[in-house]
């Protein structure tokens, strides 16, 4: 049964999961503490493209993520996924965030049956669907242990399973591997693309870090300092299935120092601000 469920869902997934942001801007406060986060900014994104995000800090990344997760309601303009105006976070939104935010009280398969459960899946088939996706991310033998045993990079592939098992239109990741080791967030970039390779799923990936994102990404877009929009977007031509050993290739170094031209450019900008 979840074999024939995640086959027509994978299917489906590669046919849907379209975002536009349409002119957005996003204000918080008003008057003398009013802050402009994001600032008129329009993105496209292809269903099952994977896209980074990047710019320097308090440029509104995960503001402009937040939006589309439904979580922050634009000033003006609109977010829509596969045509559709998002006014609220929905299941067909999956989000991981640099927390683990897991359910401490629930087992590992308890806590990736939560959404099917939700959704109105028959018990036998949210044990199903668990059972696929703790498969698929190389944890089945630890079903029935509880997030507090579990290592940091085990508890995030368990977060994105979960984000998963609601077979949402696209995935929304806020800098998901942060605060892991390098080695572990390496192996976890990895576990990603083998897993957006499998599900075809849209991604929209929110990090600080240029070497992840070229890894990961077929299009970096990086943002202005505030008020944030974006002021490049850049094509990731590397080949796929990415490896670690890509880093050094003449493409990845020239990509990165492109990146980081940007990048630095941005954060004068806003320290010079600063200083006046």
């Amino acid at each position: 049964m979840h074999e024939k469920i995640f086959r027509k869902e994978t299917s489906d997934a590669k046919e849907r999961g379209k975002i536009e942001i349409d002119e957005v801007s996003i204000v918080f406060g008003s008057g003398p503490t009013e802050n402009i986060a994001v600032q008129e900014t329009s993105i496209n994104i292809s269903p099952g493209e994977f896209v980074c995000i990047l710019g320097p800090s308090g440029c509104g990344k995960s503001t402009l993520l937040n939006s589309v997760a439904g979580y922050v309601k634009p000033s003006s303009g609109r977010v829509l996924v596969d045509n559709e105006v998002i006014t609220e976070p929905g299941p067909d939104r999956g989000m991981v965030f640099q927390q683990y935010s897991l359910f401490p009280w629930k087992t590992v398969h308890q806590n990736i049956a939560f959404g099917p459960k939700l959704a109105g899946y028959t018990p036998s088939q949210c044990d199903s669907i668990a059972s696929t996706f703790l498969a698929m991310i190389g944890l089945s033998k630890i079903a029935k242990s509880f997030p507090g045993e579990l290592s940091g990079g085990m508890q995030q592939r368990v977060g994105i399973a979960r984000a998963l098992a609601n077979y949402p239109r696209v995935l929304l990741m806020d800098e998901p591997f942060g605060a892991l080791d390098a080695q572990t967030r390496l192996m976890m970039q990895e576990s990603l693309l083998n897993i957006w390779s499998e599900f075809g799923i849209t991604v929209l990936f929110v990090t600080h870090d240029v070497d992840e994102a070229i890894f990961l990404a077929d299009r970096i877009l990086i943002m202005s300092s505030s008020p944030g929009s974006v002021i490049a977007d850049l094509n990731v031509a590397l080949e796929r299935p990415r490896s670690p050993e890509m880093a050094t290739s003449t493409e990845f170094v020239a990509l990165k120092k492109e990146c980081l031209s940007h990048i630095r450019a941005q954060s004068l900008k806003a320290f010079e601000e600063v200083g006046h």
